[in-house]
């Protein structure tokens, strides 16, 4: 019956996945199994390519992409987002909530400031 199955057994997706086969590390011809053969092999491959010059020509054969210019966050398309929103999410690292944000932006500086600071991370996020 429907009401006695679990929600993960209706959902397929959820369910459990088999993860594939894999390829043990190995390192001349001997694989790596403790952790001190990893940290050995991994310390002689770093120190191996150690002082080895490099030819970033390869970089100039890389597809370009298009360069455009990310649009700015306006105060109503702010407030319809955080509208979205569920009052009750759980806050970030900052434990400020929606609940808490939504009747800071009815305030116009607020909001004003709020947007500006938004906009001003866009654009330092786009030019690193």
């Amino acid at each position: 019956m429907f009401f006695n199955k679990k929600p993960w057994d209706l959902m397929n997706w959820i369910k459990k996945k088999t993860l594939p086969a894999i390829e043990s590390i190995s390192f001349e011809g001997q694989p790596c199994n403790s952790l001190q053969s990893l940290w050995n092999t991994l310390h002689s491959l770093y120190n191996a390519a150690e002082n080895q010059p490099i030819n970033p020509r390869f970089l100039n054969k890389a597809p370009q992409c298009e360069v455009f210019e990310w649009p700015s966050l306006s105060k109503q398309e702010f407030k319809d987002a955080i509208a979205k929103c569920s009052f009750f999410s759980t806050p970030g690292l900052d434990h400020v909530s929606w609940k808490h944000l939504r009747p800071i932006i009815n305030d116009k500086e607020c909001l004003n400031k709020i947007v500006c600071i938004t906009n001003t991370y866009i654009t330092l996020e786009f030019l690193s």
